[in-house]
C-alpha cells in the first residue's frame, strides 16, 4: 500500500518502523477507518506464538511429518522417514 510523505515523516518521529506498520495492518482489528494493535491484541497474538512455537518444536524433535491429501480430504498422515524399505523387506518370511 502506498504511503504518504506525511506518513514517512510521522514514522520517523515516532519510531515506527514499516516492519511495526506492516504488523499492525495484517494483525490488528478493523475500525473504520484505521486498524488498531493494543496490547490486548499483541498478547492474545503471542499466546498463540508460544503455542504454535510448542507445536514446532514437537514436529522438529519428531523428525517431521508428511499429511497425505487429495483435494480437500486428508487421507493420512505420517512421520517423515517413518518407512524403511530395508527394514520392511527384512520382515518378510520366505
Amino acid at each position: 500500500m502506498a504511503r504518504t510523505r506525511h506518513m514517512h515523516q510521522r514514522m520517523g518521529q515516532r519510531g515506527i518502523t514499516s516492519r511495526l506498520v506492516d504488523l499492525t495492518s495484517q494483525y490488528g482489528i478493523d475500525n473504520g477507518d484505521h486498524i488498531v494493535l493494543d496490547r490486548k491484541n499483541i498478547d492474545e497474538l503471542l499466546a498463540g506464538l508460544d503455542v504454535f512455537r510448542k507445536d514446532l518444536l514437537k514436529a522438529h524433535e519428531k523428525g517431521g511429518f508428511v499429511v497425505v491429501e487429495s483435494g480437500d480430504t486428508q487421507i493420512t498422515a505420517y512421520r517423515i522417514n517413518s518407512y524403511n524399505r530395508k527394514r520392511q523387506a527384512s520382515n518378510v518370511k520366505h
